[in-house]
């Protein structure tokens, strides 16, 4: 029978062994470590620890530690020598053996919380009130007339403001900063500005253009009784609606001055219906009408505006649509061909037999990734929803076999995503836009987002460049391939001469380029490895996106958002109802911080819990 004292000694040195493989692995990156900036000289040393640590099947060895009522070695990302250190000076201790030495260096566990605080602090500012983790924001483009859209966001706790430079303008963005710089102002907050470059994300290409015309459709019940009208955006064609969802009849500036609340705009539509607008609010450059009929508007369809009392009749007519936007339908066993040709896509073309006289076809906005395709790769469409199989490769293109959509046929519109996940696409870095757009980036924004990163060449190329303009602001590193995340000790080393610097676990594109069914594991070390680099990450993408669109949110959404308080920050996509999203967000986050902090539990007083009972009244915001 295996006495305590033969327990305690076979434990302690599988630790004495692992702290001697972690020492060998800090001499072989010495100079990775040399090399980071001074504020993360520590950061990097555990960060080696930890993948050195990580290189070890400790599950057993956790388990004898549990067994033993000791610690099991389950939170040491942020401090792993000083971990094993101090379960190994425990176990001398117990086996009546001398205590080993502290060595100098190493992070403690009050130090690491303390260093990740600062750089936290660094990348992001000061933190709301009664919240830890930040909120961040994707404003619309509408953000840069609508000053009180951005004043009501950051009231409700948005902390930083994202700009989505594969979006707008300079001119745009400099109006949307002037209003976070002017908020910032009016309510003593510090809102950071954070910029994202596009890229070389691959999408799919332009459709042939459908006809110009806008389908206006009130929201009806089953019966088809009409239960909410729909919501029609009046203004002039340069002010676009603030509600991505909503139908723009685009007018001239002078008979737009006299559109007033209470106004009607008649009109008959393409089906010689007549149509009734009322004028029933007013937001910035526009207007809002409700419309109670469905109806089909096309350019260049007349318009009467008639006041309360039916005088003053103004006659004018619908200036310039945009064309409808055309999609591909793709049902399993369809094919596609993926073109470089930049000719607009198009369906699928059959006679009045049903023959077959033209395959649908859609071009891509990075042709070079032809060259590192092979036959049989999978690809994914528009996060996932669409999935295929290349069976052909030639010189003009691939002919994709689709294998999974929806029943009834998915849709395939333009600039929707594409995923080669077993490609070994050779396309990364800054693109030749990105390098435009950083002009702007570097002298404006505190951040900089990079997208795609995939390895410390992309990290050295951003750095380069910002060095060309003096540039000081931070850098979010987005990982959203596989490869990036492969790479990602090395892509945060090489991050680590310069700060502050950030991760963001971009989860869309990840989700597809590493599989479903590993993408959470993945998620879970993404957020590991960032918390042993002692480097603040950013929980993004579809976090309450329903709430966010639809005004709703789904429970499993709103788990989502429990999980993601362990994170530094959480970043929120644009939508209609945006700020209740926001409110939304900031309540779950500060209710969360109670119950859980990074990976540690926290275990809170529960009231009646000595009486069988459970209340959390008290955690209510």
């Amino acid at each position: 029978m295996i006495t305590q004292s033969e327990k305690l000694t076979a434990i302690n040195l599988q630790i004495e062994g692992i702290i001697k493989k972690i020492r060998e692995i800090e001499n072989n990156f010495a100079d990775e470590i040399k090399n980071v900036h001074p504020v993360y000289r520590k950061s990097a040393l555990n960060l080696v620890h930890y993948l050195g640590f990580r290189s070890f099947d400790i599950d057993r060895l956790q388990d004898q530690l549990r067994d033993l009522g000791l610690p099991g070695l389950s939170n040491v990302e942020a401090h792993v020598m000083k971990s094993l250190l101090t379960t190994s000076s425990i176990l001398n201790h117990l086996l009546g053996k001398p205590v080993k030495e502290k060595r100098k260096g190493i992070v403690s566990i009050k130090k690491s919380r303390k260093i990740l605080t600062r750089n936290t602090k660094l990348l992001f500012g000061y933190k709301s009130k009664k919240r830890r983790t930040r909120i961040m924001v994707t404003l619309p483009g509408s953000a840069g007339d609508d000053y009180l859209l951005v004043n009501h966001l950051m009231n409700l706790g948005m902390n930083s403001a994202r700009i989505n430079c594969a979006h707008d303008g300079p001119a745009t963005w400099a109006k949307m900063i002037e209003n976070i710089r002017k908020s910032n102002d009016k309510l003593s907050k510090n809102c950071k500005v954070m910029m994202d470059l596009g890229g070389p994300k691959l999408r799919s290409g332009p459709m042939r253009p459908g006809p110009k015309i806008i389908h206006i459709k009130p929201e009806k019940d089953v019966t088809g009784k009409v239960v909410s009208p729909a919501k029609i955006w009046v203004a002039p064609p340069e002010y676009p609606p603030p509600d991505d969802t909503a139908a723009h009849i685009p007018v001239n500036e002078d008979w737009f001055k006299n559109i007033k609340r209470g106004d009607s705009i008649h009109l008959t539509d393409t089906r010689d219906k007549k149509i009734k607008l009322i004028i029933d609010g007013k937001k910035g450059n526009g207007r809002w009408g409700s419309c109670f009929n469905s109806a089909y508007i096309s350019t260049g369809t007349g318009l009467k505006l008639f006041k309360p009392d039916n005088t003053g009749k103004l006659a004018h007519h619908v200036g310039e649509l945009l064309p409808v936007e055309q999609y591909i339908t793709l049902k399993v066993n369809d094919y596609l061909i993926l073109h470089k040709d930049p000719v607009p896509g198009e369906p699928a073309r059959y006679d009045e037999n049903g023959k077959l006289m033209g395959r649908a076809h859609i071009s891509c906005t990075l042709p070079e990734i032809f060259n590192d395709v092979k036959k049989g790769e999978p690809v994914f469409f528009d996060d996932g929803k669409i999935e295929g199989v290349i069976e052909e490769k030639n010189v003009d293109g691939l002919l994709i076999k689709v294998t999974y959509a929806k029943d009834t046929g998915s849709k395939l519109k333009a600039d929707k995503g594409i995923n080669l996940p077993e490609s070994d696409l050779k396309v990364s870095g800054l693109t030749e836009k990105d390098k435009r757009d950083l002009e702007f980036v570097a002298v404006n924004a505190d951040t900089v987002n990079f997208s795609f990163v995939n390895d410390e060449n992309d990290v050295q190329q951003l750095q380069d460049e910002l060095s060309k303009y003096y540039s000081t602001i931070g850098i979010i590193l987005k990982i959203e391939t596989r490869k990036g995340f492969n790479n990602l000790p090395r892509i945060l080393l090489k991050a680590m001469q310069t700060f502050p610097i950030g991760v963001m676990i971009a989860r869309g594109d990840l989700a597809i380029e590493t599989g479903w069914k590993n993408f959470a594991s993945i998620q879970e070390e993404i957020l590991r490895v960032c918390e042993a680099a002692h480097i603040p990450d950013v929980w993004a993408t579809q976090v309450l996106e329903n709430l966010a669109k639809k005004g709703v949110p789904s429970r499993a959404e709103i788990t989502d958002a429990a999980m993601s308080q362990r994170a530094e920050c959480v970043m929120l996509n644009k939508g209609a109802y945006i700020k209740k999203a926001v409110k939304m967000l900031d309540k779950i986050l500060r209710r969360m911080q109670r119950f859980q902090k990074k990976k540690e539990t926290i275990l809170p007083k529960l009231d009646g819990a000595d009486k069988l009972y459970l209340s959390h009244d008290k955690f209510n915001i």
